[in-house]
């Protein structure tokens, strides 16, 4: 005799559809692709889950204080975060047309790896969950170019959506 269960769907029960899991989302970007897809995903799952958003940027200063020549170290650190504030600016749009609830943030860190500023963040919000883009790379690549989302994943206290680039 075989048993059949059926679980409750929202429209049943009216309980369930206040359920929210996610009420505040952390989403790393950085304006490639990736991210871009990621942002996208964290829109929808902002709509469904009636979510607030916080687009978070980081701008990493490590190679500007180790490859600029000292008197141009300001110049670039100045067009380093006018970047990020691009960054911030062009991931707004899609946010605010979606009508989703979101802040943003933008910081610049040079003592410390980008996955690390996400996590730090993302437990300071506090952010439920936090999604990222990531390249998929593997090997000699993914060694040489280093991972922020798999950092990400060893260091948050948060749960990580990972968007796999297309």
């Amino acid at each position: 005799m075989r048993c059949k269960t059926t679980l409750p769907r929202a429209k049943d029960d009216p309980n369930l559809e206040s359920v929210k899991m996610y009420n505040r989302i952390l989403v790393a970007v950085d304006g490639s692709d990736t991210s871009n897809l990621a942002l996208k995903e964290a829109i929808t799952l902002a709509k469904g889950q009636h979510s607030t958003l916080r687009l978070f940027h980081v701008i990493d200063l490590t190679m500007t204080y180790s490859s600029v020549q000292a008197p141009r170290v300001a110049e670039y650190r100045d067009a380093l975060q006018a970047e990020g504030q691009k960054v911030i600016a062009d991931a707004s749009t899609p946010v605010r047309m979606a009508g989703i609830p979101f802040d943003s943030k933008c910081v610049a860190t040079f003592d410390k790896h980008v996955y690390d500023a996400i996590a730090e963040e993302a437990k300071r919000w506090p952010a439920d969950l936090i999604v990222v883009g990531t390249h998929g790379r593997r090997g000699v690549r993914r060694l040489f170019l280093g991972s922020v989302a798999e950092g990400l994943t060893r260091v948050a206290s948060k749960p990580v959506l990972l968007i796999r680039s297309e």
